[in-house]
């Protein structure tokens, strides 16, 4: 398992997406939660990749969060799998529509904090709950409205919020992340304060691009 888990991590770190997921998935029945999540990431990234028919996307998705769950069941206290499955329970929303996409909201959130007790200094963590308060932040009133019938106390955020994540995420390792660095613009535009949006923006910017996403931000 640990020689595995080297080479998985060495492919990870050289972006060799497919290569990684062809190793990983022959240890989809493992018992092992630091395989299994790992390959719930290799099939997330599989899935993002624009080469990727929306077929072969839907499918993993799904894929992706059997595995995170599974990492789960295997070792609770495992703060990679709690926060691989609240990324791959967001993904399936996708899927499936507004309604589960809004119903699931809480259960991400518990899960990545969970992982952030777990791991304090896990940057991407934190800023994906920085990311769960934009979206609740920025959610259009329709959307409002559905949250209201599906929940009594239905989850809300707010730009400011979101703002202390991003920064906590920056605080815990600079730099890490160029969609970090977007999303400080992005939310202090939403705070209507273009001198500290358009520092973060040129940061984005100039962000050396390494992946794909990168390139988009």
């Amino acid at each position: 398992v640990e020689e595995v888990i080297e080479q998985a991590d060495y492919l990870y770190g050289s972006g060799e997406t497919e290569k990684l997921y062809e190793l990983l998935v022959q240890h989809k029945n493992s018992d092992d939660a630091e395989l299994l999540w790992r390959l719930a990431r290799a099939s997330r990234d599989l899935a993002q990749l624009s080469t990727t028919s929306a077929e072969k996307k839907r499918q993993l998705a799904y894929e992706s969060l059997e595995c995170a769950k599974k990492a789960l069941e295997k070792n609770e206290s495992n703060f990679a799998a709690h926060k691989w499955y609240a990324i791959c329970l967001s993904d399936v929303g996708d899927f499936e529509g507004i309604k589960t996409k809004i119903g699931n909201a809480f259960v991400i959130k518990e899960h990545f904090q969970r992982a952030i007790e777990l791991n304090p200094k896990d940057a991407t963590t934190i800023h994906l709950i920085g990311i769960w308060c934009y979206s609740f932040a920025e959610m259009p009133w329709y959307q409002r409205k559905i949250a209201a019938t599906l929940f009594a106390t239905p989850p809300t955020s707010t730009f400011q919020e979101a703002l202390r994540y991003f920064h906590m995420a920056e605080e815990a390792d600079p730099n890490f992340y160029s969609k970090n660095l977007l999303f400080l613009g992005k939310t202090y535009l939403k705070l209507n304060n273009k001198k500290l949006a358009l520092l973060w923006l040129s940061k984005a910017k100039d962000y050396p691009a390494h992946t794909e996403e990168d390139k988009q931000v």
